[in-house]
């Protein structure tokens, strides 16, 4: 059994507010284009966290159901936490609510190199991506223990648990890495993203 969860708990304060999930990318909003990749590849689907009521109004469905922070006020990581208490399998896709281009081929191939690793994490010039990114049951409690220490940031967790590092040249193969990893965190980033249409494959 595989699961995703779709991190909403954000307040997207650099985008006025708005609710990011529901923005129109290609003529759909960006939660149905991903709920379209991961529902072919994930058993179960989380939507995590209090925000993104665009990402909540979906109906739910056997697998399709809303999570709440278990520890709320604490970022990415407090969703990665609730994603991990909550999951069905020993493993699960995080992805944030704003990547418009996440690809379920992808998905499902981090997913299937959570072996030895706890973590499997995209990194390319930019650094780590680590809101598109598979955790296992593994990580739980390291996730516990920064939660209780207030070290928030979620990329600090992969020096506490077995990391696998995925290459720009693994993700090449199913897209142009700043496509697959494009997220939207202000208008302007939300406007380029044209420039993203031709770097599919």
């Amino acid at each position: 059994m595989r699961s995703a969860a779709i991190l909403a708990g954000g307040r997207a304060t650099r985008f006025g507010g708005r609710d990011k999930s529901a923005l129109v990318v290609e003529g759909r909003p960006i939660v149905e284009r991903q709920l379209a990749e991961l529902s072919a590849v994930a058993d179960e689907i989380m939507i995590v966290g209090a925000g993104a009521e665009g990402a909540r109004r979906v109906q739910p469905s056997d697998q399709l159901r809303t999570v709440a922070d278990i520890v709320p006020g604490c970022g990415p990581l407090g969703g990665l936490h609730a994603a991990l208490s909550e999951m069905r399998s020993d493993r699960v896709f995080l992805v944030a609510c704003d990547m418009p281009y996440v690809d379920g081929r992808f998905a499902e191939y981090l997913l299937s190199l959570a072996g030895d690793a706890a973590v499997v994490v995209p990194q390319t010039d930019r650094g780590y991506h680590p809101l598109c990114a598979v955790y296992t049951r593994a990580c739980l409690e390291p996730v516990g223990a920064r939660l209780a220490q207030r070290r928030l940031a979620l990329h600090g967790l992969f020096a506490d648990v077995p990391t696998r590092i995925v290459t720009p040249a693994e993700m090449s193969r199913f897209g142009a890495p700043s496509r697959l990893l494009a997220n939207v965190n202000t208008p302007d980033e939300y406007a380029g993203l044209d420039a993203l249409q031709s770097h599919k494959l």
